[in-house]
């Protein structure tokens, strides 16, 4: 895999990096071009998502490979220390399968979110309204100020990611 070259994003206690050449979702979902695969992407949970779910402790997919998706559709289900969420489709096409290494290891999405702690494959193109890192990090900033003012409890976690 190519080295990712990051964009830096700090607001009050949270601070992040997100890969540049990415798309992300408004929903929190980061897609990634499967190098060497064409039309085939890895999809995962951004850094801020990851903090709001906590470590993750399972996954759920029921979909076979070559089923159609479609955005909005819900997909699967994880299950993390402080919530359990259902998944939901960011890509236009068909489910490519899961991440094994989530099996064995549910963590990874949290402790490397960009790289080996992908959720699910697709093959198509990613949802009409996903945005370049730099329209994240602006709609990101946007969010957690909202957060700030309606006296949110705490703030989305600490430290780099």
């Amino acid at each position: 895999m190519a080295s990712l070259n990051y964009v830096r994003f700090k607001h009050a206690r949270f601070s992040a990096r997100f890969p540049e050449g990415f798309r992300y979702s408004p929903s929190h979902y980061w897609m990634s071009q499967v190098e060497g695969e064409e039309g085939l992407w890895h999809v995962g949970f951004t850094k801020f998502a990851t903090r709001m779910l906590g470590e993750l402790v399972d996954s759920q997919f029921p979909l076979e490979i070559g089923t159609p998706i479609e955005p909005g559709q819900t997909i699967g289900s994880v299950e993390g220390f402080k919530a359990a969420s259902d998944v939901y489709c960011v890509m236009d096409g068909t489910f490519a399968g899961t991440n094994a290494i989530l099996q064995a290891d549910a963590c990874i999405v949290k402790s490397d979110p960009y790289v080996d702690g992908w959720l699910y494959a697709a093959r198509g193109e990613p949802e009409p309204d996903s945005l370049d890192v730099h329209e994240y990090v602006e709609l990101l900033g946007k969010i957690i100020q909202k957060m700030q003012d309606a006296g949110y409890p705490e703030d989305p976690g600490e430290g780099e990611g």
